[in-house]
């Protein structure tokens, strides 16, 4: 597992991906901090450790990132973690579109080419 503060290669994403899942990664990002703990088998283990680094709680959304798909189409919004009826949230998906573009715009400026 790695928090991620600064950057990661597209490439090492990938390999990342291929140690545990094949195709993907899970990861949990910090909407506030913008900030994100990858490399896990279950959300749950990154959103512990971003929360022991100083995140809240309400900032933070897991997901799935496909490092071999385009930007557009790389990011996977489905995760128990994600369940929270307290923010509106009734699904294991990101139901605030505002939410999703934020994640997006935070694992765009993490992940690198």
């Amino acid at each position: 597992m790695k928090i991620i503060k600064d950057s990661i290669s597209r490439v090492e994403l990938a390999e990342l991906a291929k140690e545990i899942f094949g195709d993907f990664v899970k990861a949990v990002v910090d909407i506030k901090r913008e900030v994100m703990a990858l490399g896990v088998e279950l959300h749950v283990d990154a959103e512990a450790a971003l929360l022991d680094d100083g995140s809240a709680q309400a900032d933070l959304w897991g997901i799935n990132i496909y490092p071999d798909q385009t930007k557009e189409d790389w990011v996977e919004f489905d995760s128990m973690i994600n369940l929270r009826p307290a923010q509106n949230n009734r699904s294991r998906g990101v139901e605030d579109e505002g939410r999703r573009q934020k994640i997006k715009a935070v694992v765009s400026k993490l992940v690198v080419n």
